[in-house]
This record gives structure tokens, C-alpha cells and sequence, in this order.
């Protein structure tokens, strides 16, 4: 099974760190935070990345090489313009082949076992999802006995984690360019085609200065 890490956003709100180094570079603990997620997917045994990117995405190639020191094998999809994360994961199906895939957001810090991901995908898609943060309170999807609904009214609610195992047939049907994830994925909840889980961990959207310093405290905690 391959999985993909979505490194293509620009970051915007943790500048001025991101004017000159790309999101998925910024260091945590004096570790580039996609290294966290390369080093975790090696050791649940998935080895094939592909790894999309736009904004300086040349420096995450020349950091990152061909993953070899990080004992994966990594290809590339270069973006020229941002293709959204579903324009961004469609781009890249070529490299991604035919079967199911994982998918994960470059921006995340968890401490999530990916190996939990290496079994059969019934539907289409199987996501991982969160207690809603601070910054997310209301939540984006209902998860009710295995399968994940979109969210109702009264129900309570969990975030998508940035985590999930993708069917290249959730795609059919797309032709290209710029458009969301969350679109498909609400198509196929509506079908009873969206499995999910709950991550029970440690796991941060390291969207914002705050959130890094979070991060920064969670890694000095577990050494």
C-alpha cells in the first residue's frame, strides 16, 4: 500500500517562518515536521511516498532526496499552481497506481500508528478522525458504529484528522484542476461508502505559531 503526504500549502499564518522554508520543513524539536510523518509510515511498513508540492516545493526534493536515508522511496508531484487537496491527490493517482492509498496532511503532528491503516477498504474511503480542537469546535463529521456520516443536527461531531485511506474510484469522474476533498467524501458518506475511527493519541494542526509551540511541547514531554 503507498501513501501520500499532502505538502503543497503555503502556510500563510505562520509567517514570517514560511516566506523562506516550506510548511512541511518548519522544525519541531529540530525535526522537519514531514520527517516525523516519513519516519512513522517507514516504520508501519508503508515504504512507496509520493509527496505533492507548489509553494518552495523544490527545497522539500533537494531536503528530502529520494527518501532513501529515511528508508522510504519517495516520488514527486509538482504542482505549478495550487491544486487544492483534491485536485492535489488526483494529479498525483498516476503515481499512486490502482489500489487504496494513504493519505496524509503534511501539517499535522500526531503520534498515530499508521499501521492500524493496513487492512481492506470496504467502501471508498476510511477516514481518522479527532476530538474537535479548540480552533474547530463544531466539529465536521458524525463517526455512528464504524461508518462516518456528514454532520447533523444534535449529533455530536469529531474533526477529520488529515488521516485517511483513499479508493482511487472516489476520483472517477473528477477531470482536473482545483477542487476539495470534502466534496467526494460527503458523496460517498451519503452512500454508505465512508468507514472511520477515532484517534485516541496525541495529534496538533500545526496551522499557527501557537500550535507549533504545542508541538514543540508535546515532543520535550515524551522524551
Amino acid at each position: 500500500m503507498k501513501a501520500m503526504i499532502l505538502a503543497a500549502g503555503k502556510g500563510e499564518r505562520l509567517r514570517p517562518l514560511t516566506l523562506h522554508t516550506p510548511k512541511p520543513l518548519i522544525r519541531a524539536g529540530g525535526v522537519p515536521l514531514i520527517e516525523y510523518h516519513l519516519r512513522a509510515l517507514a516504520a508501519a511498513g508503508f515504504t512507496e511516498i509520493v509527496i505533492n508540492h507548489a509553494w518552495l516545493g523544490q527545497q522539500i526534493e533537494d531536503h528530502l532526496g529520494d527518501g532513501s536515508q529515511l528508508g522510504v522511496s519517495i516520488q514527486y508531484s509538482a504542482e505549478g499552481e495550487p491544486l487544492e487537496t483534491g485536485g492535489g491527490i488526483f494529479k498525483a493517482l498516476p503515481l499512486l497506481g490502482d489500489n487504496p492509498f494513504v493519505v496524509v496532511n503534511g501539517d499535522i503532528w500526531t503520534d498515530y500508528d499508521f499501521s492500524a491503516l493496513r487492512q481492506p477498504l470496504a467502501g471508498l474511503a476510511h477516514l481518522v478522525l479527532v476530538d474537535n480542537p479548540a480552533h474547530h469546535p463544531t466539529g465536521d463529521f458524525c463517526l455512528m458504529d464504524s461508518q462516518i456520516k456528514d454532520a447533523q443536527p444534535n449529533a455530536p461531531t469529531l474533526t477529520y484528522s488529515g488521516i485517511a485511506v483513499l479508493s482511487p474510484q472516489l476520483f472517477s469522474g473528477c477531470t482536473g484542476g482545483a477542487f476539495k476533498l470534502a466534496p467526494l467524501l460527503r458523496t460517498a458518506m451519503a452512500a454508505g461508502r465512508v468507514s472511520g475511527e477515532r484517534l485516541l493519541g496525541h495529534w496538533v494542526d500545526v496551522g499557527t505559531h501557537e500550535r507549533l509551540a504545542e508541538v514543540e511541547t508535546l515532543i520535550k514531554g515524551a522524551h
